[in-house]
């Protein structure tokens, strides 16, 4: 994977969480592992504490070493460009979405060929969740369609139509049927997964939805809004809970907003949320608030394109133009965000 590099830059730029910027003098670079992939990494994935998943526009599936950049596999099959990546929870396996319009299961400790397709699609799959209990799949695609699917068989057990829901993203709630949907329509559904029936829909926002997570304890959950020159790129907190309503925006991005997470309880003491943006930065949050407690910009990366939560102090950040970044929030006086590695 290539030699593992320290270098020390002396034009770092530390943000605040007000936007402002304060020159802290030569810090150590981000060590550059050799990159995973051979192009633009569209979507990034925990697998385990010590392993995330990852797909590319070279059409591959990776399966990493995120603290050394290692890859441990790497799945070829799909004929076009990987849009989604995901995990089932305490299982081997992993799932991809892509512009081919399939959907592929692979076992970390099988073949390299995939495990089970997942055809069905009419368009772009860009939408992907399993199940809490591992046993089904959902995906959804710009055909306007939400399938749920059987794992084990590759069963398509329904699909479900709304006209224009250009499906942007998919997370499924913890612990229970329902799975968020975000869209191009402007909107953010709850299927109730059992019918596969929309269970609820919040007012439409400004802007198109571009992609969504739920809090750990199933309560909250976040979207994202694309933007353009600094109009637009909010992140949404909504309550899933029987008010349904919408508790916070979080501004701040300048261009479209692509990913969001719940971050575990960690060097923020408060609960707290981080985005990524087509505008090359990561924001952590403060989510009752909704102050701004850090930003990041990942200079030369390219739009960012997704983010996943690997402990309490690290995130990974897919990217366009350098690969996936290693990042570590760190509380000292006030909360830190740095890069620490990219493979």
């Amino acid at each position: 994977m290539g030699k593992l590099q320290s270098k020390i830059s002396f034009h770092p730029a530390k943000y605040r969480a007000d936007g402002s910027v304060e020159e802290t003098g030569p810090v150590r670079a981000a060590r550059q592992l050799g990159p995973v992939h051979t192009d633009a990494v569209t979507a990034v994935a925990a697998l385990t504490p010590d392993l995330c998943v990852s797909g590319g526009r070279d059409k591959s599936v990776a399966v990493c070493r995120w603290r050394s950049g290692a890859a441990l596999r790497r799945f070829v099959g799909h004929q076009r460009e990987v849009t989604k990546v995901t995990s089932a929870r305490d299982s081997n396996r992993v799932f991809s979405a892509s512009r081919d319009k399939m959907v592929m299961m692979w076992e970390l400790h099988g073949t390299s060929g995939p495990s089970q397709r997942f055809p069905g699609h009419d368009l772009v799959v860009t939408g992907l969740a399993v199940s809490p209990d591992a046993s089904q799949l959902c995906t959804g695609s710009r055909d306007n369609t939400v399938c749920k699917w059987d794992i084990e068989t590759g069963e398509c057990l329904g699909r479900a139509a709304i006209s224009r829901n250009l499906v942007t993203h998919l997370c499924w709630v913890p612990g229970e049927p329902y799975v968020v949907q975000t869209s191009e329509d402007k909107t953010v559904r709850v299927w109730d997964s059992r019918q596969l029936q929309v269970a609820h829909a919040f007012p439409a926002q400004r802007h198109i939805q571009t992609s969504c997570d739920v809090s750990p304890d199933g309560r909250l959950c976040l979207s994202t809004s694309s933007g353009c020159a600094g109009e637009g790129g909010e992140a949404t907190l909504w309550d899933l809970r029987q008010t349904r309503d919408r508790v916070r925006e979080y501004k701040g991005h300048f261009q479209t907003t692509t990913s969001c997470v719940f971050l575990p309880r960690g060097p923020a003491l408060a609960p707290s949320i981080a985005t990524a943006s087509r505008d090359s930065t990561v924001k952590v949050w403060e989510r009752d608030t909704g102050a701004c407690l850090a930003t990041l910009c990942l200079e030369g990366s390219g739009p960012l394109a997704s983010l996943a939560v690997c402990d309490s102090s690290t995130l990974l950040c897919a990217s366009s133009n350098s690969g996936i970044h290693v990042l570590r929030m760190s509380d000292h006086m006030d909360l830190g965000l740095e890069e620490v590695a990219v493979f």
